[in-house]
């Protein structure tokens, strides 16, 4: 019953824990020394199977679902975080984007957490998309407009720009395809369908609907490794966690290519990775990545919390 939660949690986890030691290493420096398995010290000098701020924002909103969703309580356990370590690997946070740690102080000063983040063209990282994975339980059965809106506001609390809300949307789309057990390039197809439509309905700036054009217009699995970039910018993040997932067919390889792109490569692997686990099963993740995980019983105990809420 937990499974797809499991799946979930620990797919974001492993694809964070192993991108971690590299962060920031460049594609070339990768290519000639790739990761192909979880890698202690590095970037951050962190133990194997250590979580960044991706796997530990992740828990913080599924720690809120499974107790009665909540936007303010989602928050509060963000400043927690961010304070005191909460739901850190280690109890102490060592990586924290700039609009995330700007956008938790402002929660702390009291701010309404759907207007906590940034609004600017420039505040546009992967620090939203990076942890919302989790809502996909909350809204899986929903009509769009209620998706849209829930989405919106989750991604709002660090980041609050429309380009990051549509990657959210898109992203989370994506998800309830996985869900349902739809193909993964069938899945594609309909997450085109419904997001241009939805964002039609919505009369959302078209200039910022072309900014996702390779995702909403092309198959974005025929373009060259070349030409995807995985910085932290979060439509670069979400078009290369995509491209990694069509063009690999296990839950490894897909993480392992998505950070092995280099650069932003633990938030890559997380956005790649909770895809993968909900598209190839908690089983398919390999045995000694999830032994290996920091908190992994304490991630087990969430995910079981979630199926107590969600169902299966």
């Amino acid at each position: 019953m937990d499974h797809i939660y499991k799946a979930a949690l620990f797919g974001v986890a492993a694809g964070d824990a192993l991108g971690v030691p590299v962060e920031f290493t460049s594609r070339e420096s990768l290519k000639s020394n790739p990761v192909t398995d979880m890698r202690a010290f590095g970037t951050h000098r962190q133990p194997a199977g250590t979580f960044s701020d991706d796997g530990s924002l992740t828990f913080c909103l599924a720690a809120s679902m499974a107790e009665g969703f909540s936007l303010e309580d989602t928050a509060q356990r963000f400043i927690q975080w961010s304070r005191n370590g909460y739901w850190a690997a280690h109890g102490e946070v060592f990586d924290i984007g700039n609009t995330t740690r700007i956008a938790i102080d402002r929660l702390a000063r009291g701010i309404q957490p759907d207007l906590a983040g940034g609004f600017g063209s420039e505040d546009n990282g992967n620090g939203s998309l990076m942890r919302i994975l989790p809502l996909v339980f909350h809204i899986r059965h929903l009509p769009v407009e209620e998706r849209y809106a829930l989405t919106k506001q989750v991604s709002a609390i660090t980041h609050g720009h429309i380009r990051s809300v549509i990657a959210c949307f898109y992203y989370l789309e994506f998800a309830r395809q996985l869900l349902d057990g739809v193909d993964k390039f069938q899945a594609y197809k309909r997450v085109e369908d419904i997001v241009k439509s939805y964002l039609q309905q919505l009369r959302i700036n078209q200039e910022e609907v072309k900014i996702f054009s390779r995702l909403l217009n092309e198959e974005i699995w025929h373009i060259p490794e070349i030409a995807i970039q995985s910085g932290g910018y979060v439509v670069h993040s979400l078009e290369a966690s995509i491209w990694c997932l069509l063009n690999n067919d296990n839950f490894s390889d897909t993480v392992l290519q998505a950070v092995n792109l280099g650069s932003d490569t633990d938030t890559t692997g997380a956005i790649a990775g909770g895809l993968a686990g909900l598209l190839y099963g908690f089983e398919a993740i390999p045995s000694d990545w999830v032994n290996a995980m920091a908190r992994k019983d304490d991630i087990m105990a969430l995910a079981e919390q979630l199926a107590v809420r969600y169902g299966a």
